[in-house]
């Protein structure tokens, strides 16, 4: 029924969300400031610059939002003294994937991360090898929802974006895909879109897990050796 997939990273493949979000209330309460999971998820999903702003005025101005930085960036950091990936894979990803490549369904990546930091992050999961194609929110100018990272990824699949499935967590990443003429399966984050987006998704998954069980249908293909 379909030729690709192409997935987002931050939430959907590695589970990113939940250690950056711990990393803003511990900076935030280096500032004498209690910064709560629900003002955090205000930022979830959005462009960088729209999150600086949205950050900058919960922490009280710029230069408070910079000590943040440093700080979450510092945090962050530690997390991978010893050894193990800074962001971990998510439930069911590397068991999607590697079935995916088996079927010889052609996979991308779009996401508003750079390229480097798309490539550092699952070469660190060990999932890079599935990929063909990446598009990073460096390489297009305007992020998601905007959905110019979709049609990157599916031009650099050499695949129409009709004849792909989008993978996304997010509500701008779910309204980009879309955007970009693709059908979207939503597996939602700590930040589930509205109903209004799940309305338009072509299916909705708990976990990546769950997605094993669609592939004949929707990714019939033909299996590799």
């Amino acid at each position: 029924m379909f030729a690709a997939a192409i997935f987002d990273m931050d939430g959907l493949l590695i589970d990113s969300e939940r250690p950056i979000m711990a990393a803003w209330i511990e900076a935030a309460r280096t500032l004498d400031i209690e910064l709560s999971h629900s003002e955090y998820l205000q930022v979830v999903g959005l462009a960088t610059a729209e999150s600086e702003l949205i950050l900058a005025g919960l922490l009280g101005g710029a230069e408070a939002y910079r000590h943040a930085v440093a700080h979450v960036r510092r945090l962050l950091q530690l997390e991978r003294s010893d050894g193990t990936p800074l962001f971990p894979i998510k439930p069911g990803a590397g068991e999607l994937l590697a079935a995916l490549r088996a079927r010889g369904t052609r996979c991308a990546v779009a996401s508003s991360s750079t390229s480097a930091q798309i490539r550092t992050c699952l070469e660190s999961i060990d999932v890079l090898h599935h990929f063909e194609a990446f598009a990073g929110g460096d390489e297009v100018a305007r992020a998601k929802p905007d959905p110019a990272l979709y049609r990157l990824a599916a031009e650099r699949l050499g695949v129409a974006p009709a004849d792909c499935i989008a993978f996304e967590d997010s509500e701008n990443g779910a309204r980009a895909a879309l955007a970009a003429g693709l059908r979207v399966v939503i597996v939602p984050d700590l930040k589930h879109p509205p109903a209004a987006v799940i309305a338009q998704a072509f299916h909705v998954l708990e976990s990546l897990h769950d997605a094993m069980a669609h592939l004949p249908r929707w990714f019939p293909g033909m299996r590799v050796a």
